[in-house]
């Protein structure tokens, strides 16, 4: 009993690292995927984007990836923001929101793995008589002048590929 108090007590600072890499969805790796054909990682309707991937079959670059706007139609409610600006992490309040795993059909000890990572805020806005919220466009307009846009949830994503390369 004493030795696992012990080994708890031992392994309890390494716990928050852990959890801290625990998505918030969990999905299965996803299905081989052939050199050259485009394909859908996730798609974040709030941002309206999808994020599209294909393997290359180059050394330097044997994966690439990018969000894509999915309709210009779409108002989005939240930001897709580039990873290398955002620098998301969980210090920062960034939680890890997926990660996505994309085997290579022509090499299969060669994965693509996209962690997507979110930056939540809570907007809460008063609401009227009818219990709607409402937005005045010139009441919009007098805080964007001000400075005072509202902040939305933003999104990066991170691409690594991990295994060996084929020869």
């Amino acid at each position: 009993m004493r030795l696992s108090l012990l080994m708890l007590a031992a392994l309890a600072p390494a716990l928050p690292a852990v959890a801290a890499e625990t998505p918030e969805l969990q999905r299965a790796v996803g299905a081989p995927q052939a050199v050259g054909a485009v394909h859908t990682l996730r798609q974040i309707p709030e941002a309206c984007a999808r994020l599209e991937g294909a393997f290359t079959g180059q050394a330097a670059e044997p994966y690439r990836f990018s969000a894509v706007r999915t309709s210009e139609q779409c108002q989005p409610r939240a930001r897709f923001v580039d990873y290398t600006k955002a620098q998301p992490s969980a210090d920062k309040g960034w939680k890890l929101n997926d990660v996505i795993r994309v085997p290579s059909a022509a090499c299969p000890a060669q994965q693509a793995v996209v962690r997507v990572w979110r930056l939540p805020v809570s907007n809460t806005q008063a609401l009227d008589g009818q219990g709607q919220s409402r937005i005045y466009l010139e009441d919009a307009k007098k805080q964007a002048a001000a400075g005072r846009i509202p902040q939305v949830t933003m999104f990066a994503a991170q691409l690594q590929v991990e295994g060996k390369a084929c020869h």
